[in-house]
């Protein structure tokens, strides 16, 4: 079994930044929504919905900092697939 991950104060404080921020893409603060719904909650998981929005914010070039921080942090919090 794998350690319970949760989202860093660093990284809830960058999602913090990007939800109250007017030029974030919806789409970023879908996935900061996630990582700041995981803050405190080890049980809780990223979709795979959010899981493919946090991938498409990392990979785009005109996304801040901040979003990509709590990004990264959503990934990290997607269930295992587990070996086949």
């Amino acid at each position: 079994m794998t350690k319970a991950k949760v989202t860093s104060p660093k990284a809830a404080s960058s999602a913090s930044r990007t939800l109250s921020s007017t030029s974030a893409a919806p789409k970023s603060k879908t996935v900061v929504g996630c990582a700041l719904s995981q803050t405190l909650a080890p049980q809780k998981v990223t979709s795979p919905k959010a899981a493919t929005a946090a991938s498409k914010v990392l990979s785009d070039g005109r996304t801040g900092k901040d979003s990509k921080i709590a990004a990264g942090s959503a990934l990290a919090q997607r269930p295992s697939k587990g070996k086949k």
